[in-house]
């Protein structure tokens, strides 16, 4: 059985993994950060796939806080006029509504 928010969360792995190279070579403190905080997102979903109750959705929370700070991380990068725009708007709001839903 497949798990949707895992397999979508390699999805925007693999999104944001052109970006995070171009940031690596003008910003390489942040890309190490977002690309620690995107691993974590599947890393953390994995994990609490395999876990019930409240340890279940403290690690979805904790991908979901990853995930934020992803997203922070290329809106910085972008303030800073080191990359043009975040990666993949759609599948971005698509990982972000999954996330929520199953942190609530």
């Amino acid at each position: 059985m497949s798990f949707v928010a895992y397999d979508l969360s390699l999805e925007y792995v693999r999104a944001v993994a052109p970006l995070l190279a171009t940031l690596r070579t003008r910003d390489p403190a942040l890309a190490r950060q977002a690309q620690a905080a995107v691993a974590s997102i599947s890393l953390n979903l994995a994990e609490g796939s395999g876990r019930a109750g409240a340890d279940r959705r403290h690690l979805f929370r904790i991908a979901r806080g990853s995930f934020n700070e992803v997203r922070a991380a290329f809106d910085v990068a972008v303030a800073l006029g080191l990359v043009d725009a975040p990666p993949a708007p759609d599948l971005t709001d698509r990982l972000g509504a999954i996330l929520y839903r199953l942190t609530r």
